[in-house]
């Protein structure tokens, strides 16, 4: 069964583009809940998997407390003075553990390895939208519409990455469809969401500002400076530009 861990870690994580390291994190976790199903309720289990063979072993373990304090989880817990009993070095804090009998891989429920493995998998691809946006506030950023509800448009950016479009940052008037391409600025990342974790808008006037650095080379290069900008979404806008460089209009780079 060794082999075939491999091969499940190997697939998924190429499937999801997630390390191996946390497909292997998720198969102990799998491994353990199901041995547990074995045990009285509070038992606490560890497996630990060799990353290079595929073989595993499986531990019991209990927390060291202290003898003057309350044991609450009889299953997990042990006092330091019977811990001393078992192994002179361990203190407080520290904990004991024995190995016990591993459930074999192919005979785990199935459903709760796959459940674990999916969870893990999509805990690591938030985490990856949000290392991969954290940087990237203030800018403006393109995707499809995805859903759309009275209160919100879902936009899919690519490469597992969704965000959140609230209704009240639309331009007025504006409507969206499934399927329609958009180009936002990105407001917000918003790590604990549970949903979209990427908040989107459509009408601040640093959307104003990024827009004019695509459209106008001067202002992209530094020639040309924004000084100030204001806005009145779907109706009117007004930026003051100036220069150091005499050669160029500022205003006309900009209407031209």
């Amino acid at each position: 069964m060794s082999k075939e861990i491999l091969l499940v870690v190997e697939s998924v994580s190429n499937e999801k583009g997630v390390s191996e390291d946390i497909i292997f994190e998720a198969l102990e976790l799998a491994l353990a809940t199901a041995t547990k199903k074995r045990y009285d309720e509070g038992v606490e289990l560890r497996v630990s998997i060799d990353k290079t063979s595929g073989e595993y072993d499986t531990f019991r373990f209990w927390d060291v407390i202290g003898d003057d304090e309350e044991i609450e989880f009889p299953e997990a817990q042990l006092l330091v003075s019977d811990a001393k009993l078992k192994n002179p070095v361990l203190e407080i804090g520290s904990r004991y553990e024995i190995p016990v009998e591993s459930v074999e891989f192919g005979r785990i429920a199935a459903q709760t390895a796959k459940q674990v493995i999916v969870q893990k998998v999509r805990e690591a691809e938030r985490a990856q939208v949000v290392d991969a946006y954290r940087s990237r506030v203030g800018e403006l950023v393109n995707g499809q519409v995805k859903k759309v509800t009275r209160e919100a448009v879902i936009v899919d950016l690519g490469n597992n990455a969704e965000a959140i479009l609230p209704r009240e940052v639309w331009v007025p008037r504006e409507t969206f469809r499934i399927g329609d391409r958009l180009r936002a600025l990105l407001e917000e990342v918003r790590p604990e969401a549970r949903g979209p974790q990427l908040a989107l808008t459509r009408t601040s006037r640093a959307m104003l500002i990024e827009l004019f650095k695509i459209e106008v080379p001067e202002i992209a290069d530094g020639v040309i400076e924004i000084l100030g900008c204001a806005r009145d979404p779907g109706s009117r806008a007004k930026i003051a530009v100036k220069t150091n460089d005499g050669r160029i209009d500022p205003v006309g780079a900009c209407v031209g």
